[in-house]
């Protein structure tokens, strides 16, 4: 069932100053985790990632280190503009992730008709989306001013509980403000910290075109307005990138068949945003770890996370059945677009993912940024994710049913990340900084498809699997 929808989550992705309640449970969790970047001016090590997240991030935006795109540079930084614009209520900007074919039934059924009044495929799949945008925009949101000021909303502290976050490892707010030379309130800085790269680099490079309702745009009106101003929206984490891999997540389990994809698209949307002039590195990596964090324990049926009441969102006791709800009316409506089987239609891709080598040179680059490490014990070691995350497994058997618990952190585990980057301090949370979820996605749905009874139940991961790690000791 489609229909006119009033965007009531605008909110979650932090477009300009937010007024956030106290801290959840949740919120305390997620404060917890991130809490490491604040600590980062107290050594050298620190200090030397610090360095590097401003010039790496200073590189990508001018073009001086060009990466691993999936369009030539010009390209991509039009599809950093299209990207600014934040499809909340139906995620239709991510779709192109599903590929040509399904992609396009997608959008058919789920798009924008304006800025605020949108269509989608199903109730089931807009609740879905609803709540688990409502979830990360939510802790993101709390994220924001908090390490910027340690505020709820730039002015009112936070609670007693959450100033003792940063009290007890010794960090402080405002790090990359300080860092950069331009702290909280100085002439050109974000009045309440965590000024953005638009404010502290020496220069940003303009792009100009149109932005996703194909509006005449630029990057400037995108950062200091008129159409969005963040001059006063503290830059960490990314809310951006944390709806981007909200989404892609979300795609990525209803459609597991182009999971692999789905991913990248989410690297790819919250690359855009340094591109764009408005976040650094160390912006997307949170963005990154919160949205990866917050939809493990949601597909995991946490009892913290699912039954909440949220702004704009159902009350959803069981997440995992609103998934499979969801799922059902993805396949029906896409499959019936296409005419053929998922597995077929997945195929169909002539668009920037449709390159698997590609794909995965792109989503390594943005696993690091090759910041430097800061916690090199985790570096030199393998994380054990059963053991220290144990729901993160749910982010590959809710796509791949026939795997156990056991499996997928098996295969967490084999295929993780550099390890000991600013986030990964050996916590529950910091894990999730390092999982690659490409590698992981490839080997999960090989493992499915050899399952018995699963012949045939194929998808690009499985077709495509991604270049083995070695495991280090």
């Amino acid at each position: 069932m489609t229909g006119k929808r009033l965007l009531v989550i605008a909110a979650l992705c932090a477009l300009m100053s937010f007024h956030a309640g106290a801290q959840s449970a949740t919120d305390m969790a997620v404060l917890k985790g991130l809490a490491p970047v604040t600590v980062l001016p107290n050594t050298p090590e620190g200090q030397a990632a610090l360095a590097s997240n401003y010039t790496v991030t200073g590189s990508i935006q001018t073009g001086i280190l060009r990466q691993s795109t999936l369009l030539p540079y010009a390209q991509q930084q039009q599809q950093a503009l299209q990207d600014v614009f934040i499809t909340g209520g139906n995620i239709a900007q991510l779709a192109d992730g599903l590929g040509t074919t399904l992609g396009s039934a997608y959008v058919a059924r789920a798009h924008y008709l304006d800025r605020t009044h949108f269509t989608n495929l199903s109730q089931a799949v807009a609740d879905v989306i609803a709540y688990a945008n409502a979830t990360t925009g939510a802790h993101s949101n709390a994220g924001k001013y908090f390490f910027a000021n340690q505020t709820t909303d730039g002015k009112n502290p936070v609670s007693s509980e959450a100033m003792a976050i940063l009290k007890d490892i010794g960090g402080a707010p405002d790090m990359f403000g300080r860092s950069y030379g331009f702290p909280a309130g100085s002439p050109g800085a974000d009045a309440y910290g965590n000024s953005r790269p638009f404010q502290t680099e020496p220069s940003i490079v303009p792009i100009v075109g149109p932005d996703y309702l194909n509006v005449p745009a630029d990057n400037r009106v995108y950062n200091r307005g008129p159409l969005m101003d963040l001059t006063n929206s503290p830059s960490f984490p990314s809310g951006h990138t944390t709806y981007g891999y909200t989404g892609a997540l979300l795609l990525a389990v209803l459609v597991p068949e182009r999971y692999q994809e789905m991913i990248t698209r989410g690297a790819e949307y919250g690359n855009d945003r340094i591109l764009m002039g408005a976040h650094y590195a160390m912006d997307v990596m949170g963005g990154r770890t919160l949205a990866t964090y917050d939809l493990a324990h949601l597909l995991a049926n946490d009892p913290a996370y699912v039954g909440q009441t949220l702004s704009g969102a159902p009350a959803i006791k069981d997440f995992q059945a609103a998934i499979k709800l969801a799922r059902a009316d993805m396949v029906t409506a896409l499959q019936a677009a296409c005419g053929k089987t998922m597995q077929e239609c997945a195929r169909e891709d002539t668009g920037r993912l449709s390159n698997p080598a590609a794909n995965e040179a792109f989503y390594a680059s943005t696993q690091t940024y090759n910041l430097p490490v800061v916690y090199p014990k985790n570096a030199t070691s393998t994380e054990d994710v059963g053991k220290l995350a144990p729901e993160a497994g749910y982010l590959l058997t809710v796509a791949f049913p026939s795997l156990t618990l056991e499996q997928a952190n098996q295969i967490l585990t084999e295929t993780e990340g550099p390890g000991g980057g600013y986030l990964d301090d050996g916590s529950p949370f910091g894990i999730y900084s390092r999982l690659n979820l490409y590698a992981s996605a490839g080997r999960a749905a090989t493992l499915a498809s050899a399952q018995p009874g699963n012949a045939g139940a194929t998808n690009s991961a499985a077709a495509n699997p991604p270049s083995k790690k070695k495991k280090t000791k």
